[in-house]
């Protein structure tokens, strides 16, 4: 019976505390070991009774496999009875600081990357884009959208054509100093358009400030790329447009070479349940072929 093979995962404290830190995040094995601290073989040997019964799902990003909890499956209510139990025991907050520290290990790899890439970043995305304008894609959802938020903004390369295309208030975030300054740079002073320094996993906008939300080849980049998405739901107006351009899965780690980027694209299922499970109503995919036999994937969705 089922139900008896979760009871029994459930019924040692090591992958008690591996399921609390997975409900919380992302992690690969690497990450695991260093926060529970044991060897790789036990960890790895927990993992799999999870696994087995069913309280997590693994995904492979290049040479690494991710591990988190099942957010659909029918044990859903179990796994969170358990985890509920745990949150004021004081070791399981210690696992919690420790795994927050790995995630803030990821943002400053990305953030470094920045800090010496952000005047070069045109010409390196231009080695990956090709021709292919992402702009051009997100136009003509964008008509009826009064107030638009360009996360991860980058150097403003979108946000200057969208100023240019009429009248409506343009809100830039995005994490890197470095990325924000060559955005200023390049825009003009005006009263319709906001530069903003955040993370997109804790935007700075307030509930329901923007009909339209932009994601541009940055979800690759955000360490924890399901709570930006939640953010994105958070900040947008009732009907309000998500449109996120992003890379299909791919296996190719020398990318990260030219753009950086802390994972190698995203299936559309992951993108998809990640969509479902903020709220979002997906209404249309498209995929287009870019440089390097890489393929970048356009989702329309709707708050």
């Amino acid at each position: 019976m089922e139900i008896i093979k979760q009871f029994k995962a459930l019924s040692d404290p090591t992958r008690l505390r591996l399921l609390f830190i997975l409900e919380h995040f992302e992690l690969n094995v690497n990450e695991i070991v260093s926060v529970v601290n044991m060897v790789q073989s036990g960890v790895s040997r927990h993992l799999k009774i999870l696994l087995e019964a069913g309280l997590l799902v693994s995904r492979k990003d290049g040479s690494f496999m991710y591990y988190t909890t099942n957010k659909n499956g029918y044990n859903r209510e179990l796994a969170l009875l358990a985890c509920r139990q745990l949150e004021t025991d004081p070791v399981f907050q210690e696992d919690l600081a420790r795994t927050q520290q790995c995630i803030t290990l990821r943002k400053n790899k990305s953030r470094r990357f920045f800090q010496t890439a952000a005047p070069r970043w045109d010409r390196l995305k231009k080695k990956i884009l090709g021709n292919f304008n992402p702009t051009l894609v997100f136009e003509p959802h964008l008509q009826e959208a009064s107030i638009i938020a360009d996360l991860g903004c980058g150097t403003g390369e979108m946000l200057a054509a969208l100023l240019d295309s009429g009248k409506r208030t343009l809100i830039g975030v995005d994490v890197s100093p470095e990325m924000l300054e060559q955005a200023r740079l390049r825009l003009s002073e005006s009263p319709n358009l906001e530069l903003r320094i955040g993370e997109l996993e804790h935007l700075p906008m307030r509930e329901q400030e923007a009909d339209a939300a932009l994601m541009s080849m940055v979800l690759y980049h955000v360490p924890e790329p399901e709570k930006a998405i939640q953010e994105v739901y958070r900040v947008l107006n009732p009907g309000g447009l998500f449109l996120l351009v992003d890379f299909l899965k791919h296996n190719q780690e020398q990318i990260k070479d030219i753009i950086g980027g802390v994972w190698l694209g995203f299936s559309r299922r992951q993108i998809s349940g990640w969509m479902d499970r903020a709220g979002f109503r997906l209404k249309h995919v498209e995929s287009y072929p870019v440089e390097k036999t890489l393929t970048l994937n356009f989702y329309l969705a709707q708050k």
